[in-house]
């Protein structure tokens, strides 16, 4: 490890990563049993489990590191500890999974592919920059993550070539995604040193990266934005209930060895 000033970055940037797959694998764990039909439940319950064992991974580099338990760091923080963009904690559409849950797939197709392709540019980034044990756990997700990447642009193709009304519907939700996607680029406010310090490349640098790939699916003519900046700790307030939902079991014996 060099200086502190590297190894803060470092860490800064591992939250972000750890927080994004921490809080959208439990927004895709919330279709379970909602999914179009019986392959596609099987299939997105087995790419929200492989998101949450990639923020596993990405806590236990943390606890490595000496941020603490790698459970109290998932399941005892507030919601301004967090670190995730605030596209991945928005709700699944209108309603709760146990009470009336009239969820918009076009919307959670929209978000998974986009959000799963800027983690790939992302992360091809770090495999050619950053810490080295931060690289091996990189090269270990990449595997799963093109399959799970295969998996949602198999669906947006469709999806974009269906009816006129499916078209519709996902335009709409390309419009209410975007308006959150700078949020999964930005660094939050020490992003400076952790582009000088070869952790990954300038966010623009990945925005275009991304944004090039998608050119023939998406209309660019509406700039990607966002409205809070979650990895400085800004959230809606839908991250506090999805925090109280995870870490329920956790809460009830705290002392637990889980």
């Amino acid at each position: 490890m060099e200086s502190a000033e590297y190894r803060n970055s470092l860490i800064e940037l591992i939250y972000q990563l750890a927080d994004d797959d921490f809080i959208l694998a439990y927004r895709g764990s919330e279709w379970l049993g909602l999914a179009p039909h019986i392959e596609e439940d099987v299939a997105f319950s087995s790419i929200s489990q492989d998101l949450m064992g990639h923020a596993t991974l990405y806590y236990s580099l943390l606890e490595e590191l000496g941020e603490g338990d790698a459970d109290k760091l998932t399941h005892a923080r507030s919601p301004h500890d967090f670190h995730n963009a605030v596209l991945l904690e928005l709700p699944n559409g209108q309603g709760t999974y146990l009470e009336e849950p009239n969820y918009d797939w076009a919307f959670t197709v929209v978000r998974n592919y986009f959000y799963t392709l800027a983690k790939k540019v992302r992360l091809q980034s770090i495999k050619e920059n950053s810490y080295e044990s931060l690289q091996q756990i990189v090269k270990k997700i990449s595997v799963e993550m093109s399959y799970h990447l295969m998996h949602w642009e198999t669906w947006f193709d469709q999806l974009m070539n269906s009816t006129p009304e499916a078209k519709r519907r996902m335009t709409d939700a390309i419009n209410i995604v975007l308006k959150e996607m700078r949020g999964v680029f930005s660094y939050g406010e020490n992003g400076e040193k952790i582009v000088r310090l070869s952790l990954i490349e300038r966010e623009e640098v990945l925005i275009q990266r991304w944004k090039d790939i998608l050119n023939e699916k998406v209309d660019f003519s509406l700039d990607i934005e966002m409205s809070l900046d979650g990895r400085n700790g800004k959230h809606t307030d839908h991250l506090e209930g999805a925090l109280s939902t995870l870490s329920e079991v956790y809460q009830s014996v705290p002392s637990a060895e889980w």
